[in-house]
């Protein structure tokens, strides 16, 4: 039986251990004590060292009905900055949030805390399940660092649900984008802008020349940003050198490497007006994924959901997550929402009743029978 009393005890402990990304070792040591106590001995590999952290990601596999296809439930341990110093507060009428300082943490330790308190509870009962497998991965807000360290031979399932949406609980993303990034670092000639003005390659312009010429925001089916420019080194110098960053996300992946094609040669054609050198690379940061809406992972979701009295609802995400790995490794997979508000901000929130409904949800699919 699901307990909030303890699920929310266990959340409040939880969100009090600084967990930045890189610094996950204290919280790991905990989540491993917690499942000891359980009789699950959760494994590290060595991805922290790999990536430059404390912790790497930890891996469980908890057998079950013989005749049941084993599940992943995952969650991630890092969370964004500013994550030292949190103080959650439970205020009465449910909520949880930290003290307006900090990040609560609820991205992700909603997630880890429902899946904890959906185990414990199926554990406790006795209840027949089908095999589980725990995964809780390290640097996944650094564009899923140590989830790529992980070794996926590992893995059993096929199916996955990774507990990190926010939204309302009882929702679930079949679908997320690639996301791509792109950097250009442009090279002009540094001169003194007073006296020799015309010496000069003027790097910044060069850039700003590019940033013009791309659309950014909702481009067709993409979405294309421009995040940052930085160059120069005093006033009265024509800049040398300027860096131009940015990302480009869809649900095509061809579509959106072809939209950085399209990038790169607008950037090529404004360096070659200022007689600038430029440099263009991309990155890969996350592959889409679609789960099939009518599959099996998402009608065993669905009817999960209906089995503790909930809706249910499928949509499509903008943001990426592990799941995006686990799919590109030949799972099909779907990013639960287990009770996380506002993320990313000094203003984010769960409740009480979230995390309960969400631990809910997680049980039911550790003893669903299809």
């Amino acid at each position: 039986m699901i307990r909030t009393e303890r699920l929310v005890q266990s959340f409040l402990e939880l969100t009090a251990i600084d967990n930045p990304t890189l610094h996950e070792r204290a919280l790991s040591e905990r989540l491993r004590q917690r499942y000891a106590a359980l009789g699950i001995a959760l494994e590290e590999d060595g991805a922290g060292t790999i990536i430059g952290g404390s912790a790497g990601n930890l891996y469980a596999y908890l057998p079950g009905g013989e005749t049941l296809a084993p599940i992943l439930l995952s969650a991630h341990m890092d969370a964004v900055a500013p994550a030292c110093g949190k103080k959650p507060v439970l205020h009465p009428d449910g909520r949880i949030t930290s003290d307006g300082t900090t990040v609560l943490g609820a991205d992700d330790i909603s997630g880890l805390c429902v899946i904890l308190e959906a185990v414990t509870s199926v554990l406790e009962d006795g209840a027949p399940h089908r095999p589980v497998e725990l995964l809780f991965d390290a640097a996944e807000e650094s564009y899923c660092t140590g989830i790529q360290q992980f070794d996926f031979s590992r893995l059993r399932s096929k199916t996955a649900y990774v507990f990190d949406l926010s939204g309302p609980v009882g929702s679930a993303a079949y679908q997320a984008p690639s996301i791509v990034s792109f950097r250009a670092e442009f090279t002009g000639r540094a001169a003194h802008a007073a006296f020799s003005p015309e010496e000069g390659l003027h790097a910044i312009k060069a850039a700003a020349e590019a940033a013009a010429h791309i659309d950014c925001g909702r481009v067709g089916d993409l979405t294309v940003n421009i995040g940052t420019i930085t160059g120069g080194t005093a006033d009265n110098i024509v800049p040398e050198t300027c860096v131009l960053t940015g990302e480009a996300r869809g649900f095509d992946h061809p579509l959106v490497l072809r939209k950085l094609a399209e990038i790169e040669q607008t950037i090529r054609q404004a360096a070659s007006r200022f007689g600038c050198a430029v440099r263009f690379t991309t990155e890969t940061l996350c592959q889409a994924f679609r789960a099939d809406p009518e599959g099996q992972a998402a009608q065993r979701f669905r009817a999960a959901c209906a089995s503790v009295g909930l809706e249910s609802s499928l949509t499509v995400t903008y943001g990426g997550s592990d799941n995006n790995h686990f799919c590109l490794h030949g799972l099909t997979g779907l990013v639960v929402a287990p009770g996380m508000n506002s993320c990313h901000s000094c203003q984010e929130y769960t409740s009480a009743d979230e995390l309960t409904r969400a631990a809910r949800i997680a049980e039911a699919l550790i003893v669903s029978r299809k």
